[in-house]
């Protein structure tokens, strides 16, 4: 199978429920036409968090194999995700002067490393680090900063943290795959950049992707990235409570909450039936649909309060004027919308990736937000001077970047001399 060019991009979503590899090839003007995707039965995820390697590696392995077979190329490097409740969000500044009394690509690798550089947790080291604006002197809300004068510089960032075994798991799991993976990226961030619109990230707007072990939040406002969290519920439970509710294998719990699934009981007929299998080879029962929406009405109204909750603490209810964006497999389930509007009180959408083409009728569901945002957020931000000047990825990506700004510097240096 021949290689293709560096037109060729992977994102590769590893949940708690399935892989899925989806191949994206960058045409002109850094448009994105979805070639191929492969998806496997994950295992060895838990919430998110990877626990068992060799299932993982051999998922990976399926949706790889899959992915390729339908795009027409082979795979050799992918952009991948990370979740779970392990992630931390946290604002931090930093401060430092102007040597030159202008803003350099130096100073901007010295204001965000100062920014960086507070106390973690044993075995935490910084994922992300999100510039949320700059400031010179006393002009502030600066975008990029580079080329301006001035005496000081200040940078206002928000920084997700991981503990760098979740970090090294996911990147070994990949590796043992036969995959290269230049960037690690938590879902929230890839699924804000296949999901949400510039005028919405300008707005304020909450991004809450719905996973099967966890729910993923991002807020921003003014473009910037100001608080993410994670949140422990997810789909999962939803299965599971059907599970328990309706004495069903949870295979077949799964398959009912698909097929007929509704988060609102008032949205559904008193008179609609479903056939329900029995658990150990007992027999089948007719049970209400409704009985099934009052099983889930409850759990997703707890998701919900608990996504308000999170709001509420992070100051975010008077910034969010696009109101909430809901994304994950799990939201296409009839009333989710309806419920989350009725418990956050404000307005709410079903996010399908945008901004592509190709097998646009194929990914248009709020399932592969995810993988398709792994391109975006790779194409975007790998070109972007102030992304690359936050090291992205610490400890075991930072050298690239180091060595890049090094080269940069040296660059600078001699040709004072030629």
């Amino acid at each position: 199978m021949a290689s293709r060019k560096e037109d060729i991009l992977v994102g590769l979503d590893v949940g708690t429920s399935k892989v899925c590899a989806i191949v994206g090839e960058v045409g002109a003007n850094e448009e994105v036409d979805i070639i191929g995707i492969g998806t496997a039965s994950s295992k060895g995820v838990t919430r998110g968090i990877v626990d068992e390697i060799t299932p993982s590696v051999d998922a990976i392995g399926k949706a790889i194999q899959e992915a390729e077979l339908m795009a027409g190329c082979s795979i050799r490097e992918v952009y991948v995700n990370i979740s779970g409740g392990h992630l931390q969000g946290l604002n931090s500044s930093g401060v430092v002067a102007l040597k030159e009394s202008e803003v350099h690509e130096s100073e901007l690798l010295r204001v965000i490393d100062g920014a960086r550089a507070i106390p973690l947790g044993t075995g935490q080291e910084v994922l992300h680090t999100l510039p949320r604006h700059f400031s010179i002197d006393s002009q502030e809300h600066i975008a990029n900063p580079l080329g301006l004068s001035g005496i000081r510089l200040e940078a206002k960032v928000h920084l997700i943290t991981a503990p760098h075994s979740a970090i090294q798991n996911i990147t070994k799991c990949t590796r043992q795959a036969g995959l290269a993976t230049p960037v690690v990226t938590c879902d929230a961030i890839a699924s804000s950049e296949a999901i949400l619109s510039d005028d919405e990230k300008d707005l304020g707007v909450a991004l809450v992707d719905v996973g099967a072990g966890t729910t993923d939040v991002a807020i921003w406002e003014g473009g910037s990235v100001v608080h993410t969290a994670v949140l422990p519920v997810g789909g999962d439970h939803i299965t599971r409570d059907i599970s328990i509710g309706l004495r069903t294998p949870i295979p077949e719990a799964e398959r009912i909450k698909i097929r007929y699934g509704c988060a609102k009981t008032s949205m559904v007929r008193h008179d609609e039936k479903i056939r329900v299998s029995g658990v150990g080879g007992r027999s089948a029962k007719e049970l209400s649909r409704q009985l099934l929406a009052d099983i889930i009405e409850p759990r997703v109204e707890e998701l919900f309060l608990m996504v308000q909750k999170e709001i509420r603490n992070a100051g975010g209810e008077d910034l969010l004027a696009s109101g909430l964006v809901l994304t994950g497999g799990c939201t296409n389930l009839d009333g989710m919308v309806e419920v989350a509007e009725e418990v956050t009180g404000l307005p709410v959408r079903r996010g399908t990736p945008q901004h592509i083409g190709g097998l646009i009728d194929v990914v248009s569901s709020p399932a592969y937000s995810t993988g398709i945002g792994l391109i975006l957020h790779a194409i975007h931000r790998q070109k972007d001077p102030i992304y690359l000047a936050t090291l992205e990825n610490s400890s075991w990506h930072r050298g690239s970047h180091k060595v890049r700004a090094w080269l940069t510097k040296a660059k600078r240096w001699l040709g004072h001399f030629f």
